[in-house]
């Protein structure tokens, strides 16, 4: 069968099924069995490129797992964020484009740091997207990551151990009470925590029926694990240090009245590439 018609298929079923990256994933699917990159796809769909019976049945079968919804990424078992590429899966959360926002964040706050080993700890790891993209693009830092999630830490653990060569370090555990033996010390605190309301359940199907709801459910108001981290910021970080938290883009005014209640200087809301309020900044 040819190669085209397969992805056209697929690509036109994705989008009546209401897939944003229909053609996308189609492609990118077909680049996983055949072990060729997206612009590969591209070019052997160009030359008129057949699939063996074999390939047919284990694309199809690809196709027909996204069709349900599936995301990508748990078919593939990886997710591509800033330089990285993590290993994710059911269990742990998957990584936004989004959240590359928040890290660059973190990281022009740690590079503004004059110490020859600064400090940043990431409250709530997941993948470990966020600690591994400071550690590995800032060099000279020094990099803790907390996660609670049993299942997500096994994810969590194999992509700190794919890039060890940064020496980024990883704990099981509550963020409430994790690293007191830093307290005073830290530059930076980031986190990307829990934030929808529990009653508010995600319209997107991938979201809803595939991240874990450790991972997205964050109380109420979504505002419980926002507080917890704003005190364990203030624990760690040294006076000066800087929190970056990540937010649902309808929270900003709560997260900065949070922070200001808390004492925090400086908070500023910041939105992200697409205009959306993302993260809130402050200076202990």
């Amino acid at each position: 069968m040819l190669l085209r018609d397969l992805i056209e298929h697929a690509a036109a079923r994705f989008e009546a099924a209401g897939i944003d990256s229909a053609e996308v994933d189609a492609q990118l699917l077909a680049g996983h069995v055949l072990g060729l990159s997206r612009g590969a796809i591209q070019a052997e769909v160009i030359r008129g490129a057949e699939l063996t019976e074999t390939q047919t049945d284990e694309l199809n079968n690809l196709y027909g797992r996204r069709l349900a919804r599936e995301p990508l990424q748990h078919i593939t078992g990886k997710a591509h964020f800033r330089n990285l590429e993590l290993e994710v899966g059911r269990g742990v959360f998957i990584p936004r484009p989004e959240t590359e926002f928040v890290a660059q964040l973190a990281i022009d706050a740690i590079r503004q740091v004059a110490q020859p080993e600064p400090i940043a700890v990431d409250l709530g790891a997941g993948s470990g997207a966020i600690a591994l993209s400071i550690a590995t693009e800032v060099v000279n830092s020094k990099v803790f990551a907390v996660e609670k999630s049993e299942q997500a830490f096994e994810f969590t653990s194999r992509n700190f151990a794919a890039y060890k060569d940064c020496g980024a370090a990883l704990i099981l555990g509550d963020l409430a009470d994790a690293f007191n033996e830093l307290n005073g010390t830290v530059a930076v605190v980031v986190s990307n925590p829990p934030y929808i309301p529990i009653d508010a359940i995600p319209r997107d199907i991938e979201v809803r029926d595939f991240d874990p709801a450790l991972a997205l459910y964050g109380g109420e108001e979504g505002m419980d694990v926002i507080h917890h981290v704003s005190a364990t910021a203030k624990r760690l970080l040294y006076s000066g240090g800087s929190l970056i938290i990540e937010h649902a883009d309808s929270q900003a005014d709560q997260v900065v009245q949070l922070l200001l209640a808390d004492g925090w200087r400086q908070v500023r809301s910041h939105r992200d590439l697409t205009g959306r309020d993302r993260a809130v900044t402050a200076i202990k």
